[in-house]
């Protein structure tokens, strides 16, 4: 066995001298290709770590440490009612309105709790696919029907899908059922309402800081979007008093972090990311040292953060190495796929739904994409294939969810998403 051994490190050794010998530096598509690589990790960094992830972070790690495990269990199980598990979870994204990326540690907490498969899974499509915004935003440039279509398709997926998985794998779900029997039922240390206001609060803060720019001509959104970061600043507080009141955060402490954040208001007015970072930061420091429940809080979530950033940031390396930035070429050339997804054959619809499974799309950047495509010949029944697999999935979230829930189930979910949006763009395309 001992040669075998070797054998192995040899052909590694060997393939890896292959690929630096023969790396195609100096041919323009490679350059290219690595370029916008590294352009789409710099932009996703700049763009989303702060304000969409390490939110995101906090509430998933505050889920596995304030949130019972019978409370998951209760709502989400599998023992759960079917209705209100799989309810709660395919209309999230009518609340949450994030990125395939930024639903993931919320995918992560609610299903190390205990969530049952199906209603995990709805929840893991519908958070990035039901976005209000995003639906009415497709609505106006690309037309009612469509809207609608990708309204109603993204609900319906969530359910479906899930209860698929659920039942794919439903002799898991029962071990889990039998598991949970024999665990006691855990004390409330707070109100329902208590919690509930706390991840409100924190759900507030990473809706509203990531606000996309609305038109003038939409009063309410664009009054919105020109406010975000006061309301965001609305939700801080609310969010600071609620961890004095009930989660025994010191309220020096408390005060001091407010200090500093409006000193760096102060400093950069005009540039809101400052205090939004030292806000992080300075809460950062204030659970890190606690002892008891907010320090519990902290080291689950950067433990989130550990297992899960590598993953998207890698995955967003390759999305940009194949695929580019939205509006540039990666190492896939442009006219392959637009050439692909003319018409409304299966062919044109399983290639807008693989590619829109695959390239990485943050909130709302799918509709201007898909805009200039159709310009270029892409037919409506793509269209709404790549709107209902886009969103919802991207190579850097396959990677995160493969570390979660393994590579068989990923495989699965991902082929569900992909044959569902190939069949409705192809039945859309046909009556459209």
């Amino acid at each position: 066995m001992l040669w075998k051994d070797e054998f192995k490190n040899l052909l590694w050794l060997l393939i890896g001298f292959l690929a630096c010998y023969y790396i195609p530096v100096g041919n323009p598509r490679f350059d290219n290709a690595l370029k916008e690589a590294l352009e789409l990790t710099k932009w996703y960094a700049q763009e989303h770590v702060l304000l969409c992830l390490v939110p995101a972070f906090f509430i998933a790690g505050a889920i596995s440490v304030f949130v019972s495990k019978d409370s998951v269990m209760k709502y989400l199980g599998p023992k759960a009612n079917k209705f209100v598990a799989y309810g709660v979870a395919s209309v999230s994204g009518t609340i949450l309105a994030v990125c395939s990326c930024t639903i993931l540690p919320l995918f992560t907490g609610i299903y190390k709790m205990g969530a049952g498969l199906g209603p995990a899974i709805a929840f893991l499509y519908s958070g990035p696919a039901i976005s209000v915004l995003a639906i009415i935003i497709t609505a106006r440039i690309l037309g009612l029907e469509i809207g609608v279509a990708r309204a109603v398709g993204a609900v319906s997926f969530s359910i479906i899908i899930g209860a698929i998985m659920h039942f794919i794998y439903r002799n898991e779900e029962l071990e889990k059922v039998n598991a949970q029997m024999y665990i006691g039922e855990t004390e409330e240390k707070r109100n329902l309402w208590q919690t509930a206001l706390y991840f409100f609060s924190m759900v507030g803060i990473l809706v509203f800081a990531n606000w996309a720019k609305a038109s003038e001509a939409d009063p309410t959104w664009f009054f919105i979007y020109a406010n975000k970061w006061v309301i965001t600043s609305a939700f801080a507080v609310m969010f600071a008093v609620i961890l004095v009141l009930w989660y025994g955060v010191n309220i020096f402490k408390m005060l001091l972090s407010a200090a500093s954040v409006f000193i760096a208001w102060i400093l950069f007015p005009h540039q809101p990311m400052a205090p939004f970072i030292v806000g992080v930061i300075t809460l950062s420091i204030i659970t890190s040292f606690d002892k008891g429940e907010t320090g519990e809080w902290f080291k689950a979530s950067w433990d989130f953060a550990k297992q899960i950033m590598p993953l998207l940031l890698g995955g967003v390396f390759i999305s940009g190495f194949l695929l580019g930035r939205p509006g540039n070429e990666g190492i896939i050339p442009n006219v392959w796929i637009s050439q692909s997804v003319g018409g409304n054959s299966i062919f044109a619809n399983f290639i807008s739904s693989v590619i829109g499974a695959f390239m990485y799309f943050a909130t709302l950047t799918e509709v201007p994409i898909l805009q200039g495509l159709i310009g270029s010949g892409m037919g409506k029944g793509p269209a709404l294939a790549l709107l209902l697999a886009g969103p919802a999935l991207s190579l850097p979230s396959m990677l995160v969810i493969k570390s979660v829930i393994g590579t068989q189930k990923t495989a699965v979910y991902v082929t569900l998403v992909v044959i569902m949006a190939t069949i409705t763009g192809l039945f859309y395309g046909m009556f459209f």
